[in-house]
Formats: structure tokens, C-alpha cells, sequence
């Protein structure tokens, strides 16, 4: 045995007998009447700081579950943070709008009642005209990619945006009273009416000619593919007769 471990071993019995004297030593005072009222007392203190550790124990384990669930509230509101960082730098530059083609109500007059001498004859109401809706971000992710190629989101409400610029002008025409119009104006009102056909006569509609004339569109193959996507997403649809299409609006 070296002498470093003698040292231990006599280190740990001299440990063992300060404890048996000790324990000793309590039990000769533990007989003693006035000591056992003192042990009474430590005993019930001790008790009740063992309560207090319990409780405090619990009080720990609460505060942890409270941090947990903050944390993971943390990640939440992360997240959605950062999702409006991510829709505010990628804001569509074409909102949709809803638009409806209604007519202008006209006060109602009731039987046999006459109006007033100094009132003018109400006038006929025109149509609202009617404008195709802005594509949506989520109606251009449901396009097939077949269909959609490459062309972008903003390309298609482009495209939208001409057929509206033309569907406005050409109605606009349309709803004015012949003598008012120029001659120019007037054979373009000719020509609206001679492509009207009786499926699409109350509706708005374009044709090639009108989407030159007021658009400065080229209906080739790149517009007609995004003419096929309107259609997909339910904003238009095709008509065809005495060898025109009709583009009409839904």
C-alpha cells in the first residue's frame, strides 16, 4: 500500500469515527427532556421548509412550461413576421377590383302620378361598363404549367388590362347617340354593331380589329396563349361566326 493511499484510508476512518461520535453524542442529549422540545421545534421547521421547497419546486416547473410556451409563441410571431416582410417586397403590381356591369337606377314614379312642370325628362340610363377582374396570385399558381410557360403573373394582367382598355373605348362609342358622333366614329360604331351576333348581344365583348384599334394589340400566338389562360381562369370566353372571334367577357 503507498503512502498516499494510507493517508486516505486513515482520512476516511477518522471521517467514520467523528460521525459515530456524533451520533453519540445526539443520542445522550435526544434523552434529555428540554432538548427534545428543541428537536420538536427543528423538526417542525424543517417540515415546513421542505413544504416550501415542494411549493417552489412547483412554482419552477410552471415558470418553465410559461417559457416554453413563449418561445414557441416567439417562432410564431417569427414566422408571420416574416411572411409580411415577404408579401410586402412582393406586393402584385395589379390588385383586382370587383366590378359589376349594372344599370344607373332610376327613381321610380308611381301610377298616374305627373311630374313636375319645371322637371326635365329623366334621361335614358346607360350600362356601366363592364371590366374583366385582375388575375389573383392564386389563380395564376392554379394555371397548368403548360399553358403558363414562361410567361409572368405581371404579362397576364397586362394583357387584362388592354382587353378593359378596349372593351371601355369601344362602348363608350356605343352608348353615345349617333348624331353626336364624327364620321370616323360613326363607321366604328357601324362596325361594332355589324359584329354583334345574337349570343352576344347584351354583353361586352372585343374582336382583333377592336384590340388594334384602341389597345395597339397584335393578336398572335403569344397573346392568344394568354387569351387561353383567361379562359382558364373563367374571365373570358370565345365566340366565333361569319369569320370573326369574339372575345366576350364573363
Amino acid at each position: 500500500m503507498s503512502h498516499c493511499e494510507l493517508e486516505e484510508l486513515t482520512e476516511h476512518i477518522n471521517s467514520r469515527i467523528s460521525k459515530v461520535k456524533n451520533l453519540m453524542h445526539l443520542r445522550v442529549i435526544g434523552n434529555d427532556p428540554e432538548k427534545q422540545k428543541i428537536f420538536r421545534k427543528i423538526a417542525a421547521e424543517v417540515s415546513g421548509m421542505t413544504k416550501l421547497l415542494d411549493q417552489f419546486e412547483k412554482c419552477v416547473a410552471e415558470e418553465r412550461d410559461s417559457l416554453k410556451q413563449l418561445e414557441e409563441l416567439n417562432e410564431l410571431i417569427e414566422e408571420d413576421l416574416q411572411n409580411a416582410i415577404h408579401m410586402a417586397e412582393n406586393i402584385p403590381s395589379h390588385m383586382p377590383v370587383p366590378t359589376s356591369a349594372v344599370n344607373e337606377v332610376l327613381p321610380v314614379q308611381k301610377e298616374n302620378e305627373q311630374p313636375p312642370k319645371d322637371q326635365a325628362p329623366a334621361k335614358k340610363s346607360r350600362k356601366q361598363i363592364k371590366e374583366m377582374e385582375f388575375i389573383t396570385v392564386h389563380e395564376f399558381d392554379t394555371i397548368p404549367p403548360y399553358m403558363k410557360g414562361r410567361v409572368t403573373y405581371d404579362q397576364l394582367n397586362s394583357a387584362v388590362r388592354s382587353i378593359n382598355k378596349s372593351v371601355t373605348e369601344k362602348y363608350k362609342i356605343l352608348q353615345q347617340p349617333l348624331k353626336t358622333l364624327n364620321n370616323m366614329s360613326r363607321k366604328l360604331y357601324d362596325r361594332f354593331k355589324e359584329n354583334e351576333t345574337g349570343e352576344t348581344r347584351g354583353h361586352f365583348f372585343v374582336v382583333e380589329a377592336d384590340l388594334r384599334e384602341f389597345a395597339q394589340v397584335t393578336v398572335d400566338k403569344r397573346f392568344l396563349n394568354l387569351l387561353s389562360m383567361l379562359r382558364h381562369c373563367q374571365r373570358l370566353k370565345e365566340t366565333r361566326g361569319g369569320g370573326l372571334t369574339r372575345y366576350q367577357l364573363l
